[in-house]
């Protein structure tokens, strides 16, 4: 009932001009309406929690150029959690593994900002068929993400 009622809504779908981009790009894997499991462990400014879980729906696109994964609460709207190309250096706080099972990204929040302490994870339940998987150019991705990343993550407002 949950897909039905996220296809009904738009939400988690992939919004058409990312669609349009990763077309251009060449589509290895696409899910849409997957669901996303986000895990909060520690305190960014704004919030602290020992241990919030909460449930969100999103999209995972592999192209051969880049990992692009979307997180939505809302109806046609989806913000970006993961767009990095394949040959971008491995450096950053934030870590993405594709797996059989998904992708999963986990963030250390002290690399992010010295305010912040604890972890933050998004697990994107998809299974990727073992004939992606081996054409991914890697399966581990490294990047930095800001505080307004984890700040939307965790669904609190980002004050600069």
């Amino acid at each position: 009932m949950a897909v039905i009622l996220r296809k009904l809504m738009h939400i988690g779908g992939l919004p058409d001009g990312l669609r349009a981009e990763a077309e251009a790009e060449g589509i290895l894997f696409l899910a849409e309406y997957v669901p996303v499991t986000r895990r909060f462990a520690g305190s960014i400014p704004g919030t602290r929690s020992a241990g919030s879980i909460a449930s969100y729906a999103g999209s995972v696109v592999l192209t051969n150029y880049r990992a692009l994964a979307t997180m939505s609460t809302l109806p046609k709207l989806a913000g970006r959690c993961v767009d990095q190309p394949w040959s971008a250096p491995q450096l950053g706080a934030a870590q993405a593994e594709f797996s059989a099972t998904g992708l999963t990204v986990q963030a250390d929040l002290a690399g992010i900002d010295r305010r912040c302490h604890g972890q933050l994870s998004l697990h994107y339940k998809t299974s990727i068929p073992a004939e992606v998987l081996m054409r991914l150019p890697r399966r581990t991705l490294a990047f930095d993400v800001g505080l307004d990343y984890v700040s939307r993550a965790v669904g609190v407002p980002y004050h600069p």
